[in-house]
């Protein structure tokens, strides 16, 4: 049996610690908030555009209610 289908938008979450972006993706996707934010913080130390990745989620996911 597979999961039912999440009709949820991805938007900033109100559980915020930085701009709401990794609480929004977590409850999108059914996953921990710490999760999410524990992997955004190791993925720093890996080459890339991570933090300007973040930064323009920040700026283009709608606040929740939107």
């Amino acid at each position: 049996m597979t999961a039912p289908y999440r009709t949820h938008r991805l938007t900033r979450s109100r559980n915020s610690v930085f701009f709401g972006v990794a609480g929004g993706i977590a409850e999108r996707f059914g996953w921990r908030p710490g999760t999410v934010r524990l992997a955004f913080v190791v993925s720093c130390v890996l080459p890339g555009p991570q933090i300007l990745l973040y930064l323009a989620l920040a700026l283009l996911l709608p606040k929740p209610g939107y």
